[in-house]
């Protein structure tokens, strides 16, 4: 997993006000918390923490903060949005050790053909998009594949049924389930089961 450097100022005033001046020059407020670490009020480029997180780790980028010489390994955490324009108006930044492990939110994506959930005219219903999981900073996957090629009709994949990279682990609940199956709409008029797996 890359990396990528992001300055940071050090030098911001704290207050609504001064918050607000900031984002109109085009900065974002912020603050760096970790163990070890005491709490740092940052501001960042906001341009420039768009494209350290553009690429295809998004907000798991383990980036580089160079706050004026003092440099952290951290990941972008709390991130608060402003309600109407949807721009980025605060940032947590969380201090990482890169041995030590940590929880991350990455997408699920279902590849395969349910071939035998279709030929019943039955339908696989994605009840999960994302799954939070534990592993190094290195080892976070930019997603999770989730295979639905043996899914049965009335069957269910559930988090402890996907198939996970070596090193990564679920971080909540096993038995939650990723996709189920229903019955479609001429499954349901011929008189077929209704109700999905859970």
């Amino acid at each position: 997993m890359s990396q990528v450097t992001l300055s940071a100022s050090m030098s911001r005033e704290l207050g609504s006000r001064n918050s607000r001046r900031l984002r109109t020059s085009g900065s974002i407020p912020g603050v760096v918390y970790g163990p070890g670490v005491a709490t740092l009020s940052i501001s960042v480029d906001a341009k420039a923490f768009r494209l350290a997180v553009s690429g295809e780790q998004g907000l798991n980028s383990l980036i580089e903060l160079d706050a004026e010489g003092k440099k952290y390994l951290v990941m972008a955490r709390e991130i608060q949005k402003h309600p109407v324009r949807g721009t980025v108006s605060h940032i947590d930044f969380q201090v990482v050790d890169p041995n030590s492990t940590v929880i991350a939110e990455v997408p699920l994506h279902v590849i395969g053909d349910a071939v035998e959930v279709r030929h019943a005219d039955w339908e696989v219903d994605q009840q999960l998009f994302s799954l939070e999981i534990r592993t190094r900073p290195d080892k976070i996957p930019t997603h999770i594949d989730v295979d639905i090629s043996g899914l049965k009709v009335g069957g269910a994949i559930r988090v402890a049924d996907v198939v996970l990279p070596e090193g990564v682990e679920p971080a909540g609940d096993h038995a939650i389930s990723v996709v189920t199956t229903r019955a479609g709409r001429i499954a349901k008029t011929a008189g077929g089961p209704e109700n999905a797996a859970v």
